[in-house]
């Protein structure tokens, strides 16, 4: 989450890595600042501070909105239901209760793949001491639209040494485990050098194994399983505040997009076939500049794509979601994520070579909180400060 600044015009760099070396970076002209193909038509709205949408996959067609202040409403054929799935407001930091700027509150919601039979999902909120915590819930055995109140299972409590950069995104992936991103614990420059120590679970995403009805396990292939005084949760690291990855349901490859310090938002990505353990380069780089100047405690990977402050209006990424859906044939396989400040919207799609085409895809004029996808893999896009939803629809 992120503060609004002044907007102003645009300006994109774009990148490309192989071996972990930037192989371009392209300012894009300003001819190509509108992608043709698609518009955002709202469907929904009325909701407080929304954060994230998501689907169930049980074939339901339900659309599950969170709000940061701790409840999670359930949205059926464009109407939102009268009680919310789950309330959690009693649980979390009491700012984000407020309607003043925090980072903290409920930040994160996963069904697990197999919810249709077994009930199961999984949130992210910053509680009352500030520490973050992911816990497991199951849906109430008299009502399929409401959360049991009282399942909670609280499977990992991760202590916070500042109130921002959480992190907070949860997502399975197509093995079937458990991401958890994890911001370096916040105050400004990571004073603690926390993304480049994986003896802490700060600035990384971490993989869990949600298999068991208790806790949690860690996978035998995740990359730091076997490592001295690492953590073994650990599947990437070298982040400073990931604000929401997704995998391509498609190809299983993994976008991250990370929020910079001062001047440079990124987007990092993970082909399908990787066997983790990435570095993505915080504090001694911000995107594919250098930051601190420090030695990076491994070999870093650049982002594919990245966009400066200065000249955009831009202030804070916001991730989002390969586009899979059946509405706008022409988006197929191309990735949008967005700026909260600005409001744009971009697009990027690898060629064949390998490069990243980078655009301005949209200037749609919201504070961007998050993309949502539904079960058909059509995207959505909340705005934060209306409370508005919009659906990704032809351009007419």
């Amino acid at each position: 989450m992120k503060r609004r600044v002044d907007r102003s015009g645009i300006v994109l760099i774009a990148g490309a890595v192989i071996a972990g070396a930037l192989i371009l970076a392209l300012a894009l002209p300003a001819a190509r600042a509108q992608t043709p193909g698609f518009a955002l038509e709202p469907v929904a709205n009325g909701f407080t501070r929304p954060l994230y949408l998501t689907h169930a996959g049980d074939g339901s067609g339900r659309l599950f909105v969170v709000e940061q202040g701790g409840a999670i409403w359930v949205l059926q054929d464009g109407q939102r239901l009268e009680a919310p799935f789950l309330d959690v407001s009693d649980r979390i930091s009491p700012e984000a209760l407020g309607t003043g700027y925090t980072e903290r509150g409920l930040l994160g919601l996963a069904f697990h793949p197999d919810y249709a039979e077994n009930g199961v999902f999984f949130i992210d909120y910053t509680d009352r001491n500030g520490s973050s915590v992911i816990a497991r819930y199951t849906v109430s055995a008299e009502d399929p639209d409401r959360a049991d109140p009282a399942s909670e299972q609280q499977l990992l409590v991760v202590e916070q040494p500042y109130a921002n950069h959480n992190g907070g995104h949860l997502a399975f992936g197509p093995d079937g485990y458990l991401y958890v991103a994890m911001g370096d614990g916040g105050s400004g420059g990571d004073p603690q050098n926390n993304a480049q120590n994986l003896g802490t679970l700060l600035g990384a995403i971490l993989r869990l194994d949600v298999s068991a009805e208790d806790g949690y396990a860690i996978p035998d292939d995740n990359p730091f399983a076997s490592t001295d005084n690492a953590r073994p949760e650990i599947w990437a690291w070298g982040l400073r505040n990931p604000w929401r990855f997704s995998f391509d349901r498609e190809t299983g490859d993994l976008y991250i997009a990370d929020v910079g310090q001062n001047e440079w938002e990124e987007v990092n990505f993970q082909p399908a076939d990787s066997p983790g353990g990435e570095n993505y380069g915080w504090r001694p780089y911000e995107g594919s500049q250098i930051y601190s100047g420090e030695q990076p405690a491994s070999e870093p990977v650049m982002p594919i794509a990245e966009y400066s402050h200065s000249g955009t209006g831009g202030c804070s990424i916001t991730g989002g979601y390969v586009y899979r859906g059946e509405a706008i044939p022409a988006l197929a396989g191309t990735y949008f994520y967005g700026d909260w400040c600005s409001g744009t919207i971009w697009s990027a799609r690898q060629a064949d070579g390998g490069a990243w085409d980078v655009q301005a895809a949209l200037e749609s004029g919201l504070s961007i909180s998050s993309f949502g996808e539904d079960e058909a893999g059509e995207l959505y896009v909340i705005d934060y400060d209306s409370g508005e939803i919009s659906r990704f629809i032809p351009a007419g």
